[in-house]
C-alpha cells in the first residue's frame, strides 16, 4: 500500500525516482508524484492521477533537474484519487514538500488548529495536515527542518513513514517512521530511501532498516544521523547486506509477474525447504523451535493471527498442528483479534503470518499478545521487515519477492513452513510417531518435483478457462484439509477476474449455497483420493443433479470422477495433509487464465494493494 522513494547523491534524481516508483507499482496505487530540489534550491513538484506513465508525461512539461528528490505512489485513504490529493504535498509557504505512507489519526484536530492560525488546505488528505504542521512549527519556532519534523511527529497520532525536503536546501533529506516501513540504501556518495528494498536493488546492497520511532537525517557529504523521535538520543546504525537481485524483480520472459511466480514455485519451495529436513527424512529442524524448546513443551494453546491469503494458510496450519502436536489451535483475523479482548498468558503461543511483514493489524496484534505474556512466533517472507523484528522468534519462508498482488508462491511457502513447524513441534512434544514424520517429510522434500509435475496441467487449464469467462459467480468446495484450499481458490478468482466466488465446506453446501446452483453457476470441487473422497462424491452428484457444471480436482489415475464431473484436472497423489500444496496450483492457473481471458490486469487488480500497512 503506497510507496515512497527518495534519493540524494551526485546523479540526476528524477530517473532514479521514476524507476523506483515503477518497481513499487506492485504495492497498488492510484496516483503518483515527485518533488525535486535543484542545485540552486528551487523546488519543483509534479503529480498525476493514474499510472507512473501519466506522471512521466506531466513531468516532461516541467523541470526535472536536481540530485535530491522524493517520490510517491498513493493508494487513496483520505480523499478520492486525483492530482490534488496525490503526493508530494507542499506547505502553504511553498517551502516544504513531504510524502507519507500511513494514517494520521488526529489529523482533524490538527487541521482545525492550523486553520485558526491562518492555514488553508487544498486537498482532502491527512498528509497535507502534517506538512502544514511542520511548516507552522518551523516558522513559529525559528528552528531547523529536522527539528520541526521531529516536533510535528511528537504531536501526531497514528502510523507513518515520511520523507521531507525543503526549498533552498539541495543537500538535506529527512525521513522518519512509525509502524510503516522505510529502508535506507547506502551507496558510494549517494543515499536511497524506499518503502521496501525493491527500488534500491541494483544501486547498492547495503541497507538500513529504520526502526520504529526513529528519524534519520541524510546530508550530502556527511555521515548519516539517526536519532529517537521521542528522546532525540542517537540510535545504533545497523547496515545489513541485501540479498536480492534484479532478476528477481523482472518477468523473466513471462507475460506477467503472477504467471512467473506460479511457475517459480518448484524453485521457491526448494529454497523454503533447504536445510530444514534431515537427509534421511527422520527429523525436521527449525532453529526458531529448537532455540525455544521450553516454550513449545509447555504450550497449552496456539493462536494463529493473520489476514488475507495468510488466513487460508493458517486454517491449513491449524489442522496440521492439531493433528501432529495435539495442541488446541485457534485462528483469528488480526483485524479482529485485539478488539475481542483475547485471553492469553505465558503458556500461549501466538503465530503471526505475513508475506510482507508489515501488515498493520498483525503488528498491533503482536504487540497486544506480548503485553499479555504470550510467546509470539513469526512466519514471514521479507527479511528485515517489522514483524520478524517484533516477534520473539520465527521462520522465514524464503520464496523471494512476490510482485503480483494476488499471492501464489507466498501462500505455498507459508503452508510449507507451517507443515515443517507442525512436524518439528510434534516431534519435540512426542505427539507424532517416527513413521508419520518420515512419510510426510519425504513427500515434503520431494514437493518441488511434485509441483513441477503438477504445473504440466497448464495447457489443459488454459483451454478450460475459456469456457468460464462468461460466469458471474463460482462456487468452490472442499473438505478436511482442502476446505481452506477452496477458500483460497475462490479468493484468487475474485481478486484478479472480479468474478464473485465463494469457498465453502462441501458438506455445508446443502445449508444454503445449493439454492444458488444452476447451469450458469459452475462449481470447482477439490476431490483428491483421501479419507473424505467418498463423501465429496455425493456433493458432486448433488451439484450435477441441479444442472451445475463441475470442475473437479482429482488425484492422478482416478477415473471414477470422469463419469460425474464435466471436467477433471489431475494432480499427483501425496499424503493427505499435503494435498493443499498440490491442489492450489491448478486453482491459481484457473483464476489466472480466466482473468487474462477477460482482459484484466492480473498483476495490479483494481482497488487492491500488496500489503495493507494501515487499518
Amino acid at each position: 500500500m503506497c510507496g515512497i522513494v527518495g534519493y540524494l547523491g551526485s546523479n540526476g534524481a528524477y530517473e532514479i525516482l521514476i524507476q523506483g516508483l515503477k518497481r513499487l507499482e506492485y504495492r497498488g496505487y492510484d496516483s503518483a508524484g515527485v518533488a525535486l530540489v535543484t542545485c540552486d534550491g528551487s523546488l519543483n513538484v509534479h503529480k498525476a492521477r493514474g499510472k507512473v506513465a501519466n506522471l512521466e508525461q506531466t513531468a516532461a512539461a516541467g523541470c526535472t533537474e536536481g540530485s535530491l528528490g522524493i517520490a510517491h505512489t498513493r493508494w487513496a485513504t483520505h480523499g478520492e484519487p486525483n492530482d490534488i490529493n496525490a503526493h508530494p504535498h507542499v506547505s502553504q509557504s511553498g517551502e516544504i514538500a513531504l510524502v507519507h505512507n500511513g494514517t494520521i489519526e488526529n489529523y482533524s484536530v490538527l487541521k482545525e488548529a492550523l486553520t485558526e492560525h491562518g492555514y488553508s488546505f487544498k486537498s482532502e488528505t491527512d498528509t497535507e495536515v502534517l506538512v502544514q504542521l511542520i511548516d507552522y512549527i518551523k516558522h513559529t519556532s525559528s528552528c531547523t527542518l529536522v527539528e520541526a519534523v521531529r516536533e510535528a511527529l511528537l504531536q501526531v497520532e497514528g502510523a507513518y513513514a515520511v520523507a521531507v525536503v525543503e526549498k533552498g536546501d539541495p543537500d538535506t533529506l529527512v525521513v522518519a517512521r512509525k509502524s510503516s516501513p522505510l529502508v535506507i540504501g547506502v551507496g558510494e556518495g549517494e543515499t536511497f530511501i524506499a518503502s521496501d528494498a525493491t527500488p534500491i536493488i541494483g544501486y547498492t546492497d547495503k541497507v538500513i532498516y529504520l526502526k520504529d520511532n526513529e528519524i534519520a537525517v541524510i546530508r550530502r557529504n556527511e555521515p548519516l544521523s539517526i536519532v529517537s523521535i521521542d528522546s532525540n538520543a542517537p540510535s545504533e546504525i545497523d547496515i545489513q547486506k541485501l540479498k536480492l537481485s534484479l532478476a528477481q524483480l523482472e518477468k523473466g520472459g513471462y507475460d506477467t509477474f503472477m504467471l512467473k511466480e506460479i511457475f517459480e514455485q518448484p524453485s521457491t519451495l526448494r529454497d523454503c525447504l533447504r536445510g530444514r529436513i534431515t537427509d534421511d527424512c527422520s527429523r525436521v529442524v527449525l532453529s526458531g523451535v529448537e532455540l525455544n524448546k521450553e516454550r513449545f513443551l509447555k504450550a497449552e494453546r496456539i493462536t494463529l493471527c493473520i489476514r488475507g491469503t495468510s488466513w487460508h494458510a493458517a486454517l491449513i496450519g491449524k489442522r496440521l498442528i492439531q493433528d501432529f502436536c495435539q495442541i488446541p489451535v485457534e485462528v483469528e483475523y488480526a483485524s479482529e483479534f485485539r478488539y475481542g479482548n483475547p485471553v492469553l498468558n505465558e503458556k500461549d503461543i501466538v503465530i503471526s503470518i505475513s508475506q510482507s511483514g508489515e501488515t498493520a493489524d498483525t503488528l498491533a496484534a503482536i504487540q497486544l499478545a506480548k503485553e499479555k505474556g504470550a510467546f509470539v512466533y513469526g512466519v514471514c517472507n521479507v527479511v528485515g521487515a517489522s514483524i520478524p523484528r517484533a516477534t520473539d522468534s520465527g521462520t522465514y519462508i524464503h520464496v523471494g519477492p512476490e510482485i503480483g498482488v494476488a499471492s501464489t508462491k507466498a501462500f505455498t511457502g507459508q503452508v510449507t513452513v507451517l507443515t515443517l513447524f507442525a512436524l518439528a513441534v510434534g516431534q519435540l512434544r512426542g505427539a507424532i510417531d517416527a513413521d508419520t514424520v518420515r512419510e510426510v517429510a519425504t513427500a515434503l522434500k520431494a514437493m518441488p518435483e511434485i509441483i513441477e509435475e503438477t504445473l504440466k496441467c497448464d495447457p489443459e487449464v488454459q483451454t478450460l478457462s475459456r469456457i468460464f469467462t462468461y460466469a458471474h459467480n463460482f462456487l468452490y468446495l472442499g473438505r478436511g484439509y482442502n476446505y481452506p484450499t477452496a477458500l483460497e481458490g475462490a479468493l484468487k478468482l475474485k481478486e484478479i477476474s472480479y468474478i464473485h466466488a465463494e469457498g465453502y465446506p462441501a458438506a455445508e453446501m446443502k445449508h444454503g449455497p445449493i439454492a444458488l446452483i444452476d447451469h450458469e453457476m459452475p462449481s470447482v470441487i477439490i476431490a483428491p483420493s483421501d479419507s473424505l473422497y467418498d463423501k465429496i462424491i455425493s456433493n458432486v452428484q448433488q451439484v450435477k443433479s441441479r444442472g451445475g457444471a463441475v470442475v473437479a480436482i482429482v488425484s492422478k489415475g482416478n477415473t471414477a470422477m470422469n463419469d460425474i464431473a464435466d471436467f477433471c484436472i489431475e494432480i499427483p497423489s501425496v499424503p493427505e495433509c499435503l494435498t493443499p500444496l498440490v491442489a492450489s496450483i491448478p486453482l491459481q492457473l484457473l483464476a489466472y487464465y480466466i482473468a487474462v481471458g477477460k482482459g484484466k490486469d492480473v498483476d495490479q487488480p483494481r482497488n487492491l494493494a500488496k500489503s495493507v500497512t494501515v487499518e
